[in-house]
């Protein structure tokens, strides 16, 4: 595991390594010491959780961290290109945590540098790094991860982190439901991929009638940013919204999941409820990412 770029690198093995890692490092995170190392974290896209959990990981493990956060005053406004600055910034550094906002760019990276690269975000194509840390959130709030049924909600066209989780979980047996408008609908491609490894799925634009079955419920902000046409944006952004009210019947050990920020898709009221497990989901992030970290700089088997 020399880098990570896209869920579809990692077999299910190596997921099932980094969560016991994860859940090993959230006991005992003295078990493990990246002092002397250092993580450059590269960030052309705004980010809070991905970008300060990656840094928490890595403080907390002892180590350093470097940052480039956004591109005003750097290079870039110069016509630095993407493969000068990342060679530049891996000399400085140990391994390169990269959000871009064109598809490709992480990978494209990796292929520059001979450093770890970790796509933390590459336009809307992958999430891999969200991915792993839902997967031990999943396995923490139900005891396992297989044969689970999964309602991926909100918008499934531009949304990397249920593209990404999509094909995570596809090796542990899910029934996925996913519940879109129609314009927002999973990519034809990654359909195409999930009827390929046999995974069981079903097309929906509406919520209510599957609530009471699920046991996952992963939802996702409809995301302005990524609508070339404002008003195609205007007509869906209020397509879900989830309340207290919606989730009364559903069953004991649902959780509510979502990669954050939430605009309006989740109503306040269903944080008081325990079917909410979004924050616990962005604590998760630091153990995942430390298990992340450690492999890659070669401190873990």
């Amino acid at each position: 595991m020399k880098n990570l770029i896209s869920m579809r690198d990692l077999s299910a093995d190596k997921i099932l390594q980094l969560l016991a890692l994860a859940e090993s490092l959230e006991k005992d995170p003295t078990q493990l010491d990246l002092s002397r190392r250092v993580m450059a974290a590269v960030f052309y896209e705004a980010s809070t959780r991905t970008r300060m959990s990656f840094e928490s990981a890595m403080k907390r493990l002892g180590g350093e961290v470097i940052a480039m956060v956004g591109t005003s005053g750097t290079s870039v406004e110069k016509g630095e290109t993407l493969a000068d600055t990342t060679k530049v910034i891996a000399r400085y550094s140990d391994i390169i945590v990269i959000r871009h906002p064109l598809e490709g760019a992480a990978r494209y990276v990796s292929e520059q540098v001979s450093i770890p690269v970790v796509n933390a975000g590459d336009g809307a194509n992958q999430h891999p790094t969200q991915s792993l840390l839902d997967l031990y959130t999943i396995q923490k709030a139900q005891g396992t991860l297989e044969g689970l049924k999964l309602a991926l909600v909100g918008d499934l066209k531009y949304g990397r982190t249920v593209h990404s989780l999509a094909y995570a979980l596809a090796q542990f047996n899910p029934e996925f439901f996913f519940v879109s408008p129609k314009s927002l609908s999973m990519p034809i491609h990654i359909l195409n991929d999930l009827s390929r490894m046999g995974v069981k799925f079903k097309e929906k634009t509406k919520l209510n009638k599957i609530v009471d079955d699920i046991d996952i419920m992963y939802v996702t902000r409809i995301q302005r940013e990524r609508f070339p046409d404002r008003e195609e944006y205007e007509k869906v952004k209020n397509a879900y919204i989830i309340t207290a009210d919606l989730l009364k019947n559903a069953k004991d050990n649902l959780k509510v999941m979502h990669p954050l920020p939430r605009v309006n898709e989740i109503t306040t009221d269903v944080d008081s409820t325990k079917y909410a497990y979004y924050f616990d989901q962005a604590e998760n992030g630091i153990y995942m990412r430390q298990a992340i970290l450690a492999t890659l700089l070669g401190e873990v088997k």
